[in-house]
């Protein structure tokens, strides 16, 4: 029989890496398209992958909140498992090691809207898996933390880290997180109505990163300072750069992701390697013909 998945956001890094891997694992792939019905895409529909996500942090407080109930409703018409990514804002500021027990206790605005709508999935009835991972890593480069932040000056030499460069702090490289998904989906049947599974992907320092990239690309790096009291100037005019300071407070918050519950789920899994992951972060022009002189 023929299974099915609809997948929502497939512009964004979560849809497009979703579909290619469902497709990949022979699902049939149907892509929703931005302001059609939803819950009419979703009949015959066996699992929804929501990647739908208010670019730029815009508008979270009344956006998510109304794409969730959209999402649910058209769950419960279909009878769709829903699958969406969850992330580490839920936790707040005290470091460790998190896992699906792990309390949440939110210290930033966008932590108490995801927790709040975690909690609209877990309260609906819908069959909801929420992996739940770190800083997103994009080979395709589509607005991920590696490109837009961590490498930005790379072709100059420098890694920009947005706290102390000695913090661990967790990573996703997405396809990985789609071929989980993948799996997640296909034992769905054996799962909990609501599961919270953290995604371990990996974890490193912004001096580890510097390391691994020094010896792959064959020349010195240096760790720059983000300039946050840019963003604080700008926060007053630009909705970017006030949300992107309330979450600073993570660069300096030591964590990682419990393995345990993926393991004991997806045994078998084997994620793309550390230094492929990090090396899929530097642009082709800084690959291939080397990087700029270091200023």
């Amino acid at each position: 029989m023929t299974r099915t998945v609809l997948i929502l956001g497939s512009n964004g890094k979560i849809g497009y890496h979703s579909a290619k891997a469902f497709a990949a694992a022979g699902w049939a792939v149907r892509i929703y398209r931005r302001g059609t019905d939803m819950t009419a895409a979703a009949m015959g529909a066996d699992v929804i992958v929501n990647g739908l996500n208010p670019p730029a942090y815009h508008n979270w407080a009344s956006l998510i909140p109304a794409i969730t109930a959209q999402v649910i409703a058209a769950a419960k018409a279909s009878g769709a498992t829903v699958i969406l990514p969850g992330n580490v804002y839920n936790f707040g500021d005290t470091g460790g090691v998190w896992s699906e027990t792990t309390p949440h206790r939110p210290v930033s605005r966008k932590g108490h809207i995801r927790k709040a709508m975690e909690a609209q999935y877990r309260d609906s009835g819908v069959q909801t898996i929420i992996l739940r991972a770190g800083n997103f890593i994009d080979p395709e480069g589509n607005g991920d933390i590696m490109r837009l932040f961590l490498l930005r000056g790379i072709a100059q030499g420098r890694i920009t880290s947005g706290g102390a460069p000695d913090v661990m702090q967790a990573y996703c490289f997405v396809p990985d997180w789609a071929r989980a998904v993948v799996q997640l989906a296909e034992k769905r049947a054996a799962l909990a109505r609501f599961e919270d599974i953290p995604f371990p992907g990996h974890a490193f320092t912004v001096n580890a990163l510097r390391d691994r990239l020094q010896a792959q690309l064959g020349r010195p790096l240096k760790v720059v300072r983000f300039p946050w009291w840019m963003m604080r100037l700008a926060g007053p005019f630009w909705e970017l750069a006030r949300e992107l300071t309330e979450m600073r407070y993570l660069w300096d918050t030591p964590h990682q992701l419990c393995a345990d519950k993926f393991t004991r789920l997806l045994p078998d899994f084997v994620p793309t390697p550390l230094d492929q992951v990090m090396l899929a972060g530097v642009p082709a022009t800084v690959t291939g013909a080397g990087l700029a002189p270091a200023v």
